[in-house]
């Protein structure tokens, strides 16, 4: 079994992430873990590894922040939408592009980091685990690291609340995937016991949609979208609305030494 390569959906891929409401709930809700927790390097500007990061779209918002960044995915029609748009961006943002698994990654060829971030990866992943402890050598003493994965406990919940029994009878196994959909779903417990087991402390968590993907479908077009992003963040950060997360966010910091 591979891992997941998102060249031939990357079009359908980047307009469904972040050019709908759910992205920009994503997008929010990263953001405002993130941006307190870089505060605290005060003016330095930072080494920032995106790995899995497809056309960038937070290795452009960092850059435009000054910062020094690493965009790595194993897509190449992603890097190409996301040279296109570094190309055209009216600030020079200083990012370079590797086309690579990250499995590939190494101090040795890139260096260390102040901060890396994996999003929406690890639930594509034959061995996430692995490939996490891989990532982290690469990340210097108290560097921060931002993981969001795909909740397997929200996947069974919204197939029980949208009447899917057989699927979830199916321990959420169908003959045919769809191409979306991840394959290899996380429980919000051992990703804790990783950051555990890696003495990587957790600084934030939170549920990412923990409203949006439950509304009920006949009042989809009648929401108020700035309404709803309001109550996903006031919400992403309670329990059990994390739980219910479709994905959850971890920030992590690694211990001084």
């Amino acid at each position: 079994m591979q891992d997941k390569n998102f060249d031939k959906l990357a079009q359908k891929f980047a307009k469904n992430i972040y050019g709908t409401p759910k992205g920009e709930i994503r997008a929010a809700v990263l953001w405002r873990d993130i941006s307190p927790a870089l505060a605290q390097f005060g003016e330095q500007k930072l080494r920032i590894l995106d790995a899995g990061g497809g056309f960038g779209y937070f290795s452009q918002k960092l850059a435009r922040l000054g910062h020094e960044v690493v965009l790595c995915d194993i897509s190449a029609e992603m890097l190409a939408q996301a040279k296109a748009q570094i190309d055209a961006s009216e600030t020079l943002l200083n990012i370079r592009l590797v086309h690579a698994p990250i499995q590939e990654l190494s101090v040795a060829e890139h260096g260390m980091f102040d901060v890396i971030l994996c999003h929406a990866v690890v639930e594509w992943l034959v061995d996430a685990k692995s490939t996490m402890e891989g990532l982290l050598e690469m990340l210097k003493p108290s560097g921060l690291f931002s993981l969001m994965f795909y909740n397997k406990e929200a996947m069974r919940f919204h197939a029980l609340v949208s009447g899917n029994f057989d699927y979830v009878a199916a321990d959420l196994k169908v003959k045919k995937k769809v191409r979306l959909t991840p394959t290899h779903p996380l429980y919000i417990q051992d990703v804790n016991q990783w950051f555990q087991e890696w003495r990587m402390g957790l600084i934030t968590q939170s549920g990412v949609r923990v409203i949006h993907d439950y509304l009920k479908q006949n009042r989809g077009t009648d929401i108020d979208y700035d309404k709803l992003l309001t109550m996903e963040l006031e919400y992403s950060q309670r329990e059990p609305y994390i739980s219910l997360g479709r994905y959850v966010h971890f920030l992590g910091q690694k211990a001084a030494n």
